[in-house]
């Protein structure tokens, strides 16, 4: 995908969905897809391997460079950036979208306060999308630590 941002649009409204996308499954997919509702174009950031172990403790089982490729070829992603930097504002001053969108885990926490505080400054949009409950990377990691273990 292209690098320019400022190949849009005066009325196209803009989703940046940031996520670490390790072990990629439906709860991904679902959070891809319902983002790309919520704005004309799509732009999904995936976390480094050293700010995921920064967040997480734990370094992403997929490499960096492959969960780009990965989410990059998914039909709701028109654009893929790698997140490098410990705030999500400073993705904002390089990419200019219009909405961020979360799953609602983060609603009421710490964490999600500070986002909406962080975004209300600069009038980008919080979205929180469901959270998928049955699956996540954190279940898969420790199903795959449990299966290991018992070999």
């Amino acid at each position: 995908m292209n690098d320019h941002t400022d190949d849009r649009t005066a009325v196209e409204r803009v989703a940046y969905v940031p996520g670490v996308f390790d072990m990629f499954h439906v709860g991904h997919l679902n959070i891809l897809r319902n983002a790309r509702l919520t704005a004309d174009r799509l732009i999904a950031g995936v976390v480094s391997d050293e700010r995921a172990e920064a967040v997480k403790g734990a370094r992403p089982v997929i490499p960096e460079a492959e969960r780009l490729e990965i989410v990059s070829a998914i039909r709701f992603v028109d654009r893929a950036v790698l997140e490098d930097v410990e705030e999500k504002l400073s993705m904002w001053e390089r990419l200019r979208f219009d909405v961020i969108v979360k799953g609602d885990d983060w609603r009421g926490t710490p964490k999600g306060d500070k986002l909406e505080r962080d975004f209300a400054s600069v009038g980008v949009e919080v979205v929180y999308l469901p959270y998928t409950l049955h699956t996540s990377s954190t279940m898969l990691r420790t199903a795959l630590t449990r299966s290991i273990a018992e070999l």
